[in-house]
């Protein structure tokens, strides 16, 4: 069987200029990854959601570098088609825009990503442009921004006032002048996001922001129902996995403790002749 073309830049830009919806999904091991890319989903975004997904933080500020950089190494092995992105985390890119030069690269050359994501808009297009210039593509994200949420306010839809709403364009606009090759749009009012995707020339990808954004990305452990700790308005459930794997779990420990397992079919014999020349040997 032959392997699918890569997904490249390239790629997704064809698909904004044809309206052929773009999907992007989260994933941050290697099973994962495997899944995801099987799938023949498009984008793979090793996101700092991480923090809560799989190492059980209270928000996405606590994961650091050495973490983000551990998982994108992993899912660059498990996924050979999709278009990998690591998500740069709170603090690596904010203060110097060399040192966020710097922290970019080691996504690409450590761990095997195909591009970096922050987030901001006008504050961080310099950055943006100086990580770009680096030869280094950029996804860029706004409207709700998890790393500043509190600066925003808290977890909440942005852009609901025209004010907000052309603030947000405006931001959109600088990061594509500063070399975005996407934007990633979240909690967005979906007449919001149809504005800002007509206007970019560079594809859109929803999060929140209903259905006219050129793309949709969801959390990984969302979709599939492994994160329980709360569920966002516009996630969809495409399964709940949970209870099954619980349930499984369940089965195992009570099978060991009524000793039923292992059985027969997952034991490994002996030769009656050895078996009893063995314990002649064990006796004597």
């Amino acid at each position: 069987m032959t392997t699918p073309d890569k997904v490249t830049i390239l790629t997704i830009q064809q698909k904004k200029q044809q309206k052929q919806p773009i999907t992007m999904l989260t994933a941050y091991d290697y099973p994962g990854a495997l899944l995801v890319d099987q799938a023949g989903i498009d984008l793979i975004l090793v996101g700092d959601s991480l923090a809560m997904t799989v190492l059980g933080h209270p928000n996405t500020v606590s994961v650091t570098m050495d973490e983000m950089l551990h998982h994108c190494k992993a899912v660059a092995r498990g996924a050979q088609r999709a278009f990998l992105i690591g998500d740069m985390p709170f603090m690596s890119y904010q203060v110097d825009p060399r040192d966020a030069v710097r922290n970019a690269g080691r996504f690409i050359k450590e761990a095997g990503m195909d591009a970096v994501k922050l987030e901001g808009g006008r504050e961080v297009a310099a950055t943006v442009r100086a990580i770009v210039d680096a030869g280094i593509p950029v996804m860029g994200h706004v409207g709700l921004t998890p790393q500043s949420a509190g600066k925003l306010g808290g977890f909440k839809v942005q852009g609901k006032t025209a004010t907000a709403a052309r603030r947000l364009l405006e931001d959109a606009l600088a990061l594509q002048e500063a070399g975005c090759f996407a934007v990633v749009l979240e909690a967005v009012p979906s007449p919001v996001a149809r504005l800002v995707t007509e206007r970019l020339d560079i594809p859109t990808i929803g999060i929140g922001a209903g259905p006219h954004c050129d793309g949709q990305v969801l959390v990984f452990h969302d979709l599939l129902g492994l994160f329980d700790r709360f569920t966002p308005r516009f996630v969809k459930r495409y399964a709940d996995l949970r209870q099954p794997v619980l349930e499984a779990l369940q089965a195992y420990r009570q099978e060991v403790e009524s000793r039923t397992f292992p059985g027969p079919e997952h034991s490994f014999s002996m030769d009656p002749a050895e078996e009893a020349a063995l314990l002649k040997e064990l006796a004597s």
